[in-house]
């Protein structure tokens, strides 16, 4: 009974045992660092977000507070709620600066050779001490340009002698200073100001007439200065890097994901029924639209209100500054009478072209918004030819009969004669702008000329959010050059047999989100461009640091896309937690010689398939070319492809992570086709299910890792790699007996190494044909 006793207490003092001991950092510093109140809002300190790219282990306490220098921080009894509780390596950085500088406050006045010098040495020794460890940090740069747009330093000695005081006690220092001038250097005087408190009146209840403040940051800006933080300490090799947090994306810190400036409005609002709207259905709204709009922008920024009901209207032009809010109830109906749609100059898949204006039309604008929870609907049934072969005959029946005209052949209805004298017999102009064409020439096609429906064109900080999208002409959502855009709860309904219908064309923006979207729609879904051919290269502007997540896709010909027209390039781009369901393709990159662009450092993981009637995963760059893979996947070998010579239309493939995919019947599991002059490189796809007709199909690729993957097919053959090098298959499983486990093919195969799988339910594990070298199969066996 003693021993049970005994046990029972060991268990019950186990059972309250203290949770482990944290890493703490302290923060002492002036606004810059400190903590806001809700009502201070949108003010932000850079220590007020920091927490957010730790992992739980570790315990951030703010001590920074607004006004203070190294003198009053210490004088005003904010060092001793500090120094009282430090412990052994406790670790507290020091940030001082603003307002040491300030020479006629005898309060916070230090001047910096001698009292600011003496004073961060005197917190130095005090923390260690106490065997805490000192950090020093320069002060922020504040924002100001001189008349030629040159940066302009305000901080005089201060900088330097924090450089000085950390280099004397051998500490680590972080150049707040030198990181944050880099970042106001790159982004420039006007872009610069969303870093900082730059607001018109009426957002924000402590500043009802605006703010226009230099030193004190913005959301975002808080949070990009946070970042630089947590960057210098993992370039430093420094041990706060150990419990940084990893982000949700494979191989990426939480410190390195893209921010978007989100843009804020006047809480001003623009009924458009003051201006005369009326939701009957059948009054011409434009005019009042126009004017309410217009209006709200003369005021300096407000919300353009669509009330609940059905309001016809033509094409809109935003203003910035605008908010256009669509109430729940609302649907703004876009006209069906083709005369309303203007020919302008634009751009049709990534090249010059005339085309009919938006229905949404914003050029050059800044702080731009489509918000709420109506509908707008494009009127796409208009504009659309449709083929037969994609409706019942009952279907078919019933449009012919609508009128409309026919295609020569039968097969293809067309809305309008125009329509198909544009699509049949001046498809070789009438799409792009062509040389010695006039605008009268394209007056006479207008019909042809179908707009996309959301049209967004250099613009600075957009905010599209809970909208629904549907019935477009063409592209739904076609942000061009434009930076800072956010997409959260869109949807976006079109039919699924509308040709170039994609939801989302993202096409050489910088900087974005998309959350919580929905798409149904009858081309691809998330797209991402940067231009075709010759012209996306001469602009030379990536689509770049994007993220995209929770996000789903009902039906589409591809889930996520890169491509075709990619000739500017793509990076940094972040994917996570993503649905395609019964969409064509699930992950497609695409592209084609000729092409050029360079796309890179992609980032995938989480994704959810089901139901895709082709490749769940797939890297294509013979776009548009007669498929050279054959449908059977059985059949003996693969079709060589001749290289051709390497130049600027060459496009490239290269460094893309993609983790966590569990797809739930495919045709293919996974292919890469890459051009023999340039393979698809550096790829890794791990973590991973398929349950699909065929596994694996590997042309002209290197450096391939595909680890702890399922491939659950009916293929006699697991996988076929084609002229490829250094692929490694790691921890593959699959289920039954197979017939061949590995098909290699091609004398320029090497290097395919097979490591920790049972290879004992395949008759083959490996064969070779075309010219494929026993040599060049590497085996090692599962352990």
């Amino acid at each position: 009974m003693k021993k049970l006793l005994a046990i029972l207490f060991c268990l019950s003092l186990a059972g309250f045992r203290a949770d482990p001991v944290k890493q703490r950092i302290f923060l002492i510093g002036d606004s810059t660092m400190a903590d806001k109140k809700a009502s201070d809002a949108p003010e932000t300190g850079w220590g007020q977000v920091f927490y957010r790219l730790f992992t739980d282990a570790v315990e951030i306490q703010n001590h920074a507070v607004n006004g203070r220098s190294t003198r009053s921080f210490r004088t005003l009894g904010h060092w001793k709620a500090v120094h009282d509780q430090l412990r052994k390596g406790d670790y507290v950085f020091i940030q001082f600066g603003h307002n040491d500088q300030k020479e006629g406050d005898t309060l916070r006045y230090a001047a910096a050779q001698t009292d600011y010098r003496a004073n961060l040495e005197r917190y130095i020794l005090e923390t260690e001490a106490k065997g805490g460890i000192p950090v020093i940090l320069t002060p922020v740069m504040r924002r100001k340009f001189d008349e030629n747009g040159r940066l302009v330093d305000q901080h005089g000695e201060y900088p330097g002698v924090a450089r000085e005081v950390a280099r004397k006690h051998r500490l680590t220092l972080i150049d707040m200073h030198a990181g944050s001038w880099k970042i106001l250097e790159e982004q420039g005087e006007k872009s610069s100001k969303k870093i900082f408190m730059h607001y018109p009146g009426g957002v924000f209840p402590k500043f009802p007439d605006g703010v226009t403040d230099n030193t004190h940051f913005s959301p975002y800006g808080a949070a990009l200065m946070a970042n630089t933080v947590a960057d210098e300490l993992m370039k430093q090799g420094h041990p706060l890097r150990n419990f940084l947090k990893k982000s949700v994306y494979p191989e990426t810190w939480e410190y390195q994901l893209p921010l978007t400036y989100e843009p804020c409005f006047r809480k001003d609002t623009f009924n458009i029924v003051r201006y005369g709207a009326r939701a009957d259905g059948i009054t011409l709204n434009t005019a009042a639209i126009t004017q309410a709009i217009e209006q709200a922008n003369a005021a300096g920024g407000g919300t353009v209100l669509i009330p609940a009901g059905v309001w016809l209207t033509g094409p809109l032009k935003l203003k910035s500054q605008v908010n256009l809010h669509l109430e729940r109830g609302a649907l703004l109906q876009f006209s069906n009478n083709r005369d309303h749609y203007p020919v302008v100059e634009t751009t049709w898949e990534g090249q010059k072209a005339f085309r009919c204006q938006a229905p949404v039309w914003a050029v050059g604008l800044e702080n731009i918004g489509i918000t709420g929870e109506g509908i707008m609907d494009g009127s796409g049934e208009v504009w659309k030819q449709v083929k037969k072969n994609k409706l019942t005959t009952t279907q078919w029946r019933r449009l012919v009969e609508s009128g409309g005209v026919l295609s020569k052949n039968g097969d293809t209805w067309y809305p309008s004669e125009q329509s198909r004298y544009g699509n049949e017999e001046a498809k070789e102009w009438a799409n792009l702008w062509a040389e010695g064409k006039t605008r009268e020439d394209y007056e006479a096609i207008r019909d042809f000329l179908r707009p996309n429906m959301i049209s967004i064109t250099g613009c600075e900080n957009v905010l599209i959010e809970g909208v629904t999208f549907q019935n477009s002409p063409a592209w739904t959502l076609h942000p061009l050059l434009t930076n800072h855009i956010t997409l959260r709860n869109v949807h976006v309904r079109n039919p699924w047999f509308g040709q170039n219908n994609d939801a989302l064309d993202l096409e050489s923006c910088r900087y974005g989100v998309v959350d919580g979207c929905t798409f149904d729609t009858g081309d691809d879904a998330i797209t991402i461009k940067s231009g075709r051919d010759e012209q996306g290269r001469r602009r030379g502007v990536p689509t770049e640091n994007i993220v995209v997540k929770n996000t789903t896709v009902f039906h589409a010909h591809g889930g996520f896309v890169i491509g075709s027209e990619m000739s500017g390039g793509v990076k940094n781009l972040f994917v996570n937690n993503c649905s395609f369901l019964g969409t064509d393709i699930g992950l497609r990159f695409k592209t084609k010689r000729d092409r050029g662009g360079v796309v890179e450092k992609i980032y995938i993981s989480d994704i959810a398939m089901n139901s895709i009637p082709g490749e769940a995963i797939l890297f294509d760059m013979y776009y548009e070319a007669k498929d050279p893979v054959p449908a059977d996947g059985d059949s003996n070998g693969l079709p060589e492809i001749k290289a051709e010579p390497v130049n600027e239309g060459t496009p490239q493939f290269r460094d893309f992570h993609i983790r966590n995919v569990v797809c739930h019947g495919a045709a293919t599991a996974i292919m890469l086709r890459g051009l023999p002059e340039m393979n698809i490189r550096n790829i890794t796809i791990e973590n991973s299910n398929f349950i699909a007709d065929q596994g694996v199909v590997c042309v002209e690729a290197e450096d391939i890792t595909i680890r702890n993957v399922g491939l659950f097919t009916k293929s006699s053959k697991v996988m076929q790699v084609q002229n490829s090098s250094n692929i490694l298959f790691d921890r593959i499983s699959w289920s039954g007996e197979k017939e061949t486990l590995l098909e290699l093919s091609g004398e320029r195969s090497r290097k395919i190494q097979l490591t920790g799988t049972d290879t004992s339910k395949a008759r083959n594990k490996a064969v070779f044909l075309h010219k494929a070298k026993k040599e060049a199969f590497l085996e090692k066996p599962d352990k």
